[in-house]
């Protein structure tokens, strides 16, 4: 995925389409943005959905591992936030071996990735569609390798209870370093060995014997928290660190897989020179952007533009409807204005009474009373004189 900019000097060198950079930039996130809804309907499907059968996946793959972590992308106003990552991939033996890596015996392959930037509960409800279309959810043998932290151990139990868990050999390693460098700015002195002794009994031989060496120099420096805080992280985490014999077992010890992810799908695009995003537009960015790096990139803009589609016509029958009532309600209020304006202008009759004494004569004459009854003229009508009507 490159940048704006490029895009648009892109679509001009090999389709002659000239758009400007903000063009090609609001078309991306409304398109990242449908992506983003179509991603999450999958996962609230799977989460909905109690009768998920296994993942035809599942029936050809033995071993699964799942990594998450988190990386920090600048956002407007001089903000920071974090973004989720959990990579997922098969288990495999390590035939070609590196020279900085030579103790590596097996390696991540097929690799998917999901990212996010939301809180940690709903993080893990939404990468529920991806994890369950790789198939981690039945497949046989599962392992988790991250680093210590509260809500990946959250994450694993929510998708996994039973799967293996690992502390990352780095961090471990990370963490008995600060502690010798602890040590040492305390006054006490520690061999320029004592580390890698560390490190390589705890890979080979398990973490019983380093933990009896940190309380050692935990009980000479009670004072320093830190070391404390760094010793009971560790001792809390025992449990996840027996490498040897989860190397017996063929699961990797190290969670560079996800490191990789932190730079290669996010902060590669959302953390270059001078980016600083909407907090709005993160989302649908990171959908785009595992659409690409888990090589669905065709799947996840169809899906989007078909969304974008539906939206789109959605709306406009909404339109048209809200346009249809508004008309309805203006030819009812029009019909009730002339009802009343025609109720005003209505001519009204009075009666005039006569006096009896008037009203007599005319009553009494036989042409008035004839006329009343057949609205013709009288026999004695010089109308109806012979010698008149001869003439």
């Amino acid at each position: 995925m490159v940048s704006f900019e490029k895009a648009a000097k892109m679509l001009m060198q090999h389709h002659g389409v000239a758009v400007s950079a903000s063009t090609s930039r609001r078309q991306t996130e409304a398109l990242g943005a449908c992506a983003e809804v179509v991603q999450n309907e999958q996962a609230e499907e799977v989460l909905h959905d109690s009768n998920t059968d296994e993942d035809m996946m599942s029936d050809k793959v033995e071993k699964q591992v799942i990594s998450s972590d988190g990386s920090y992308i600048s956002l407007r106003n001089k903000v920071y936030a974090e973004v989720k990552t959990a990579v997922i991939g098969e288990v495999q033996e390590n035939k070609k071996r590196s020279k900085q890596r030579p103790d590596q015996d097996v390696k991540m392959v097929n690799i998917t990735y999901f990212s996010r930037m939301i809180n940690s509960e709903r993080f893990a409800e939404l990468a529920t569609g991806e994890v369950a279309r790789r198939g981690f959810l039945h497949v046989r043998h599962a392992c988790a390798v991250a680093d210590g932290a509260e809500w990946i151990q959250d994450f694993i139990a929510a998708h996994r209870a039973d799967a293996v868990r690992i502390l990352d050999f780095y961090h471990a390693a990370s963490y008995l370093s600060d502690i010798a460098g602890h040590v040492r700015n305390a006054g006490t002195t520690l061999p320029e060995s004592w580390l890698e002794e560390q490190l390589h009994e705890l890979k080979h031989q398990g973490p019983k014997k380093v933990l009896e060496e940190i309380h050692r120099l935990l009980k000479d420096h009670s004072q320093i928290e830190d070391i404390k805080k760094f010793v009971n992280y560790l001792q809390k985490r025992e449990k996840m660190m027996h490498y040897p014999g989860f190397r017996a077992q063929g699961w990797p010890i190290g969670s560079g897989s996800v490191e990789s992810a932190n730079t290669h799908v996010v902060q590669s695009r959302m953390d270059g020179p001078g980016m600083h995003w909407e907090s709005r537009n993160v989302n649908p960015m990171l959908a785009l952007r595992t659409g690409e790096c888990n090589d669905r990139w065709e799947e996840t803009r169809n899906q989007a533009f078909r969304h974008r589609l539906a939206e789109r016509q959605s709306s406009r029958l909404a339109r048209q409807k809200k346009r249809y009532e508004q008309i309805q309600q203006n030819v009812k209020k029009t019909m009730l204005r002339i009802l009343f304006l025609s109720s005003l202008h209505q001519p009204k009759t009075k009666e005039i009474s006569v006096p009896s004494s008037q009203a007599d004569p005319v009553s009494s004459s036989p042409c008035a009373s004839h006329t009343k009854k057949t609205c013709r003229p009288a026999p004695s009508h010089p109308w109806r004189r012979y010698s008149h009507a001869k003439k």
